[in-house]
């Protein structure tokens, strides 16, 4: 090899290097495992987008025992995907969590009841039991069930809650006569169980007026004040929105695509294609993440509206959210 060859490769390993190290690093917390409803940050990784924009993102996945909130308060992760009843409620109780995206306009949310129970509308609730996801899923449910005014405590004329598992056994097994469900995931799994539609009375959020908003982009309120911070997770918000865009266009490919980082094994191609054709529903395209105000205060004045006997929020908050990152010059 000639010295100039050498020199060559030198210099050319030394801007390979430079380059990797100008990759600004990012570390995303999703609420759940890996699964279509996270598949435009897992697309936006997979298809260069992050890399394009100079980040080296890693996408973390969540569980039943992982509490988003608590690990961006920990400082393990710069950015979460939570829903805002729950953030809502971590701030109020000292989490000073900001919404900067939110990419889910739509809740997918619903109630699914066995039709035998003689369940046709919220009226037939009374005395019923009813299976109900917690850490922090269980906030919407506790508002609805408050405008309804029924107590939750299984007390005559209110309603049982079973802590349900993320599953769909309760209902199965006629532990419950209705139960928690996404309209992307779990009411699915109970068509797949051998139900069908018409054995089945639905009640989705979004249609009784009580939806809230879903799967935004937190991060905590002081690191706003950093403006590099807030130009790395402009970065990231416009890569991830390509993800997103790319998997509403290409929703069979992105679901491929969350499988192939699916280290568990436990997906399957059938259900995540679903998953993703009904996730493709909930976006709003047109909106590049940007967090709608109207939105937020729907959510808010739903949750405020609700009261009870364990209220979600007991005050409006302020400074919950923020354009600063989706209106960040490019």
């Amino acid at each position: 090899m000639t010295v100039k060859a050498l020199l060559g490769g030198v210099l050319a390993l030394g801007l390979m290097a430079g380059a990797a190290q100008a990759q600004e690093r990012v570390t995303l917390q999703l609420k759940w495992v890996a699964q279509a409803q996270f598949a435009g940050y897992y697309v936006a990784k997979d298809r260069g987008f992050y890399r394009e924009a100079g980040l080296d993102v890693t996408i973390n996945p969540g569980g039943p025992d992982i509490a988003p909130p608590q690990l961006i308060a920990a400082n393990r992760a710069d950015v979460i995907v939570e829903w805002m009843p729950a953030a809502l409620a971590s701030r109020e109780k000292g989490v000073p969590l900001v919404n900067i995206a939110q990419p889910f306009k739509k809740s997918g949310l619903m109630l699914t009841c066995r039709a035998e129970t003689g369940i046709r509308a919220p009226t037939d609730f009374r005395d019923k039991t009813l299976g109900v996801w917690f850490f922090g899923n269980e906030y919407p449910f506790m508002a609805w069930m408050s405008k309804l005014g029924y107590r939750t405590d299984g007390s005559a004329g209110g309603v049982r809650v079973v802590k349900q598992a993320f599953n769909v056994d309760p209902l199965i097994q006629k532990q419950a006569d209705c139960i928690s469900t996404m309209a992307y995931n779990e009411y699915w799994q109970v068509i797949d169980a051998g139900f069908r539609p018409d054995q089945l009375t639905v009640f989705k959020y979004e249609d009784q007026g009580v939806a809230t908003l879903e799967d935004g982009l937190y991060v905590l309120e002081n690191r706003l004040s950093d403006p590099a911070f807030v130009t790395r997770m402009a970065k990231f918000v416009r890569a991830s929105m390509r993800g997103w865009d790319w998997a509403r266009q290409n929703p069979d490919a992105a679901a491929m695509i969350v499988l192939d980082n699916d280290t568990s094994g436990a997906q399957k191609e059938g259900h995540q294609k679903r998953m993703m054709s009904e996730i493709a529903k909930l976006l709003d395209p047109s909106a590049g993440g940007k967090l709608d105000p109207a939105d937020y205060e729907r959510t808010v004045t739903t949750l405020l509206a609700a009261g009870g006997e364990a209220p979600v929020i007991t005050r409006r908050p302020t400074g919950a959210w923020s354009h600063a990152v989706v209106d960040a010059p490019r």
